[in-house]
C-alpha cells in the first residue's frame, strides 16, 4: 500500500463521494439502474458517469486513480466495466489512519 497515492486520490472530493457511492450501492442509484447489480461485479461505470454527473472520460480518470492506489477493484463484463470498494486495502488504511494519534 503506498500512502502518498492513497491521500492523493482521496483529496479529491469527486473520488471520495465515489468511494462512498460504492459502499452502499443500493442507496446511492436508483434501483432501475441497478436492476441487474451484482454484489460480486460491483457498479457499472456508466451508472457510476450519471450519478457523478461527468463525461465517461473524467469518470474513468477519477476510478483509474481509485484503482492504482487499490482503494476499489475493476471488473470488466464484454463491454462494460463494473467497481467495487476494495474493503481490505480500506480496512487496513483505516488501521494505519487510527495508530496514527
Amino acid at each position: 500500500m503506498e500512502l502518498k497515492m492513497i491521500f492523493k486520490a482521496l483529496s479529491n472530493e469527486t473520488r471520495v463521494n465515489m468511494l462512498h457511492w460504492l459502499k452502499q450501492p443500493r442507496l446511492h442509484f436508483p434501483a432501475e439502474e441497478l436492476e441487474d447489480y451484482d454484489a460480486h461485479l460491483g457498479v457499472c461505470v456508466s451508472d457510476i458517469t450519471e450519478k457523478a454527473g461527468l463525461s465517461l472520460s473524467a469518470t474513468s480518470d477519477h476510478l483509474s486513480s481509485l484503482q492504482k492506489c487499490g482503494l476499489i477493484e475493476a471488473t470488466r463484463v464484454g463491454q462494460w466495466t463494473y467497481y467495487k470498494r476494495n474493503e481490505a486495502t480500506i480496512a487496513q488504511l483505516s488501521g494505519l489512519v487510527q495508530n496514527m494519534r
